[in-house]
């Protein structure tokens, strides 16, 4: 079962958030039950959650937001004189605001990229809403601009519409220049954010918006943040995804209670990738932590 919740996020911004339950919506969730609050990365959505919060949600009170821009959340206005409205800052405050308008805390907050850095600043700012964290595939070094330009160039390369949803399966899963080898699982994650147009599919969000989003972060190391996360914390990485192998280890190192765990045969949509491995990565860490909340 799927609820829908709306949220009040930073500045006023209308956030959709989506409550998994294998219970009826209309019973109260339980109030000893474990929080979780996932977090997808850029460009992603609340139900590319879906298969993990299926299972999570057996024991567990599961969250996902839909962030600002993305899914069903409101796109905020962007241009002359908006303050930053795809910010870190307000990402970072929508999902505080979620925490403490559902009364989630303490929350195990599972991040995926650009999600996962929202959910470590989250918590070395705001220790009391965060029990734990799960960091996956996301880089805490500076990109830079060549990145940022990369990505640019990569934007202007879609080929849109796409005549179909599948046809955009097959892209970004196989004739994606950015694809070395077919990747099922990058098809699957950017079909899931097509929309169908007048004139065929194309992104539930602006290509803009989500550049401006990515340049509050990709100029900036985000160690002294890490530094500063108290709780329990997984880095998993993919062993083809974004987050080499040295630099996970060293983001462990430098987490006062960070474990690893690596996920063979998966890139960075790791959890769509090899979704029984990422279970198995993940479940364990969990379950330790529900195991010394008791």
């Amino acid at each position: 079962m799927v609820q829908r919740i709306d949220v009040t996020g930073a500045d006023g911004v209308r956030l959709a958030a989506w409550e998994f339950r294998e219970a009826p919506p209309t019973a109260p969730p339980d109030p000893d039950a474990p929080r979780v609050l996932l977090l997808h990365g850029l460009m992603g959505r609340a139900f590319h959650w879906a298969g993990t919060a299926r299972w999570l949600s057996r024991h567990r009170r599961v969250i996902a937001l839909d962030q600002r821009g993305h899914g069903q959340s409101e796109r905020p206005a962007a241009g002359p004189g908006a303050s930053t409205p795809l910010g870190r800052e307000a990402f970072v405050a929508d999902a505080e605001a979620v925490i403490e308008q559902l009364g989630l805390a303490p929350v195990t907050l599972v991040g995926h990229s650009m999600g996962a850095l929202t959910g470590w600043q989250l918590a070395a700012r705001r220790p009391d809403l965060v029990e734990a964290l799960v960091i996956c595939d996301m880089r805490a070094s500076a990109l830079g601009e060549a990145s940022q330009q990369e990505w640019e160039e990569w934007f202007r390369r879609w080929p849109l519409p796409f005549p179909t949803q599948d046809a955009a399966r097959r892209w970004f899963g196989e004739d994606d220049p950015r694809v070395e080898r077919p990747d099922p699982g990058r098809g699957a994650f950017f079909a899931e954010v097509m929309h169908e147009d007048q004139d065929g599919w194309r992104p539930v969000f602006s290509r803009r918006q989500m550049l401006t989003a990515r340049e509050t972060w990709v100029h900036d190391a985000h160690w002294e943040e890490l530094a500063q996360v108290r709780c329990p914390t997984l880095v998993v990485r993919g062993l083809d995804g974004e987050l080499g192998r040295a630099e996970a280890q060293e983001m462990v190192r430098v987490l006062p209670k960070g474990q690893y765990a690596e996920i063979p045969d998966a890139g960075h949509y790791l959890h769509y990738d090899q979704p029984a491995a990422w279970r198995a990565a993940l479940e364990p860490f969990l379950e330790e932590i529900r195991s010394a909340a008791r």
